[in-house]
Order: structure tokens, then sequence, then C-alpha cells
């Protein structure tokens, strides 16, 4: 108990360090300590200029361990990122020459100027935390999180990042603009140089790994676990949805309401956590109809409308 309570001291001190780093988006930033937590990974996808590429470098300075970053581009070949094997004549053998994936933070800048088959190299690596290059397959770092960024507005040399890729993030986050009074804080903070490069490492990254631990404990009540289930099955079955959300983002979904109970202190799993979480966990992995898109209809729209039509379990004490 004194362990546990003593890993949520040094959760609420990254995000406290976080928030003062990028200022007044306190809810994001805890939305993506939950995916942390939960060992997921999150796509950052916002217009230019709002933090995203410095908010990671924060997290992984607070966090510690491996961080490596790459910056995607059409040129940017598989081997680029998983790794290359190349001949040694001395030994007269093959060397496997690691690549930037071999970290326990990536970030992967842009993700979307990258072209499919380079995209499709992390695959592997988000899922099944490990690579495969010439037949030999190599673990990665445990934990293992990707955190890619991505601008929305931009389409001439992007690649759209496939259903099966999108799947696999646990989470899409959007920072948006900051306020008027915290974007003169940001100037005035400036002038010292900027703030994530003064972040200071909190805890260490075998400590993230002993909480995921954690988080993996919380419990969900049979009745949590089938309103979930009944809100990612409406998904499928919707009129506009073409493509509902799988198997795997339910469970993507049950991980991150347990780090979200984990970070409000409680070892049980509310329906609150997961309506809270499914716009995050779920909208990014609908395909609407085409019809429906045409009309302005939104993924969030469709998963707020299965949100209030979904009963919600209530306990009822005697």
């Amino acid at each position: 108990m004194e362990t546990r309570l003593a890993d949520m001291q040094l959760c609420s001190l990254i995000l406290n360090s976080l928030n003062e780093c990028i200022l007044g988006k306190q809810s994001e930033i805890e939305r993506l300590m939950i995916a942390v937590l939960a060992g997921g990974h999150v796509l950052l996808e916002d217009v230019p200029g709002t933090g995203k590429t410095q908010l990671v470098k924060a997290l992984a300075r607070t966090i510690g361990g491996q961080f490596r970053r790459i910056q995607c581009n059409p040129d940017l070949l598989p081997t680029d990122i998983t790794g290359v094997s190349i001949y040694h004549p001395k030994q007269e053998q093959f060397i496997f020459r690691p690549g930037p994936v071999m970290t326990n933070v990536l970030l992967a800048d842009e993700i979307n100027r990258a072209t499919t088959k380079t995209q499709s190299a992390l695959l592997e690596a988000m899922e099944e935390g490990h690579v495969t290059v010439d037949g030999d397959t190599y673990m990665l770092p445990a934990p293992f999180i990707l955190l890619a960024t991505q601008n929305p507005i931009d389409f001439e040399g992007t690649y759209s990042l496939p259903e099966a890729q999108l799947d696999r993030f646990m989470m899409k986050l959007t920072l948006g603009y900051p306020n008027e009074a915290d974007e003169q804080r940001m100037i005035l903070a400036r002038e010292s140089g900027h703030p994530s490069d003064r972040m200071e490492q909190i805890t260490s990254i075998e400590d993230i790994d002993r909480i995921q631990e954690q988080v993996q404990a919380v419990h969900i009540d049979d009745a949590v676990g089938n309103y979930l289930i009944q809100l990612v099955r409406a998904t499928r079955s919707h009129s506009h949805v073409l493509l509902g959300a799988s198997p795997r983002a339910a469970i993507a979904l049950s991980r991150a309401a347990k780090a979200s109970a984990f970070l409000a202190q409680r070892t049980f799993v509310t329906p609150d956590d997961i309506k809270q979480l499914a716009p995050y966990v779920l909208s990014h992995r609908l395909l609407l109809h085409t019809d429906a898109r045409m009309n302005g209809l939104r993924s969030e729209d469709i998963i707020a409308e299965v949100l209030e039509k979904t009963k919600v379990p209530v306990r009822l004490e005697r």
C-alpha cells in the first residue's frame, strides 16, 4: 500500500512538472499520462506551433529512460527506424546496427510525412514490442512508448495513416491554442530559454514499468466491463459507420480506464472513467460512410451519440 501511495505521488509530481512546461493544457497532459501508465501509444494531431513536440520532450525528461526522435519525411526508409544488418569484413559476419526504435520513448515527428511502407515498419514495434530485421527478431526496451505527431491541415507531401496503424494508437489527442493569459505567460517564460530544456528527471523508467503493472491490477467490475463492451459494439452497428471499433479498441479503453482510476487514487474503474476517455480512445478508429462524411458528420459525433444512448450501470445500495 505504501508503494502504491508513493507511486501515485510520483505521478502527481510528473503532472505538475508538465503543467509548468506546457501551460493551460492540464486535461490534455493528464490524458497523455494516462496513456503512458496504460502502456499505450499516442497520436498528437494539431496545427504547428501548439507544443506537441515540446510536450513529448518534456515527458521524456521527467520519466527518464532512453529517448529518440525521428523526423519523418518521404525519403525515410524502414531500416532508418528499425535498424540494419551490416557486413563486418574483419569478423566475416553481419552485425545488427539498431535504429532509433530501440528506445523507451520514441518521438515520430510528422509521422504522416513518411511513406506508408516506412510507417508500416512501426506496426510490429507498436503491437508486439519487437522488430524483425533480415529474419532476426530483436526485442525493444521495456516499456516502449511511441508518441507521434501530425499536422491535420498539411496535405502536400503527406500520406494518410492506414486504419491498421491508427488502431494501434491508444489515444488521439489535440492540444489546441492556449488562452490569452497562458500565451502571455509563455512569452515571459521564454526569456530564460524553453521550459522543456529546464525539465528535471522526476522518476526512472523502471518506476514507470512498475507503475504500469500496478495499473493493470486495478479492478473492473463485471457491470462496468459490460458497459464498456456495449459502447464498443454499438459503434459497429451504427448506420453511419463503415468500420467500427475493434476488439483491440475495447482492450485499450479498459487499460486507459484503469490508468485513469489509478491517477484518481482508486482501486476500481467507474463508468465515468470510461465515458471521459471513450472519445479519445475510440474516435480515431472509426471509419464513416462517405455520405456521412460529406454531410459533415464526425467520428466524435458518433461516439457522443453512442455514449448518450448506452445505459450506464447503476449500483443500488440497500
